[in-house]
């Protein structure tokens, strides 16, 4: 399963419900992009548990759980699909810096400590390298540096290649639905990730920036919404006064798509999607349920603004496309 997942299995409370009603879960730490590769190769061993297909497979993203189910159709697996889980693409930022790009035109406020963020004057303004001392109202954040949001590495990470199927929206005003444009897109882009620098390969290393060294490292950081969610839920006064929220126009709404390739694992995909009590425990870990309201109320107290409805959403390209665009990206970032 996705390690995004891993904290909320592990609750005593969610092994207690599932014990229960005997379903006890044992869970495995798999990157979303090597499970089908996992399932391919039990398949071939063979099948089933001895062959060490999973019960389930539960990875961060569409692109992911289609990836999988692919491979278990090649090898004749019945695996049904259910999402109950869900969290939009953010930019964390802050104050300041939401300030200079309202002024620029870049974002707008939609709420208390919310902004909408306009990705395509965003990535237009990335593209020109514009430094945020050359933006108007610049002075709280006058520094020599480009304007860029920061990601994981993309060659590695989910989550940059999420930020990547928005630049190339931003970019072509549509979604990528054909090699060539997926090819001249990501050569475009490329600078975008190449002159970031180092990169973390992990879903936290860029969060961890933001919290750890803060705006001077990373005034724009691309994350799961679920990531600061939970860390507000989870951490006393984690929160700072200036932190706030962007949500790009459009976003990617992240799926968790859960994967079951038996009766037992089907149980648990109807307990995730009816249980109350699992639910609950899922948006404390920031995690995004079906009812909205559920996750608004959740999140208050904390003094972290959510957007409460995502209305502004796009899907990423196809696999294959998005597979291209990384391809062109490690080339192109190896020169």
């Amino acid at each position: 399963m996705s390690v995004d997942l891993e904290p909320f299995f592990a609750d005593v409370r969610v092994q207690k419900i599932l014990r229960e009603r005997k379903l006890p879960v044992r869970v495995t730490r798999v990157g979303s992009r090597d499970m089908a590769a996992q399932l391919a190769a039990a398949a071939m061993r063979g099948g089933g548990p001895a062959g060490g297909v999973a019960d389930f497979y539960f990875p961060a993203g569409v692109l992911a759980a289609n990836q999988i189910a692919d491979e278990a159709r090649k090898a004749g697996i019945n695996a049904t699909q259910t999402a109950p889980f869900n969290s939009p693409m953010v930019v964390a930022s802050w104050q300041p810096i939401a300030a200079i790009l309202v002024a620029n035109g870049i974002a707008r406020p939609s709420g208390e400590r919310v902004y909408a963020l306009n990705m395509e004057r965003l990535v237009a303004a990335m593209l020109a390298r514009k430094r945020w001392s050359e933006l108007k109202a610049a002075e709280a954040f006058a520094v020599n540096r480009g304007v860029l949001v920061s990601t994981t590495d993309v060659r590695k990470s989910n989550s940059a290649v999420m930020y990547l199927a928005l630049a190339s929206h931003a970019l072509l005003g549509e979604v990528v639905t054909d090699r060539a444009s997926a090819s001249a897109a990501a050569e475009k882009l490329a600078g975008l990730f190449k002159r970031q620098g180092y990169q973390e390969n992990y879903v936290n290393g860029n969060f961890d920036d933001y919290l750890q060294i803060g705006m001077g490292k990373a005034p724009l950081a691309f994350i799961y919404e679920y990531q600061i969610v939970g860390h507000a839920l989870n951490r006393s006064k984690a929160i700072q006064p200036d932190m706030v929220l962007m949500y790009p126009e459009p976003t990617i709404v992240n799926k968790f798509v859960l994967l079951a390739t038996s009766a037992r694992a089907r149980a648990v995909q109807a307990e995730l999607a009816g249980n109350p009590e699992l639910q609950r425990i899922a948006v404390e870990y920031g995690l995004r349920v079906a009812d909205p309201a559920l996750f608004t109320a959740a999140v208050k107290p904390s003094g972290l603004g959510v957007q409460e409805r995502i209305s502004q959403v796009i899907d990423p390209p196809a696999y294959e496309l998005m597979s291209e665009m990384v391809e062109v990206l490690t080339r192109e970032m190896a020169k």
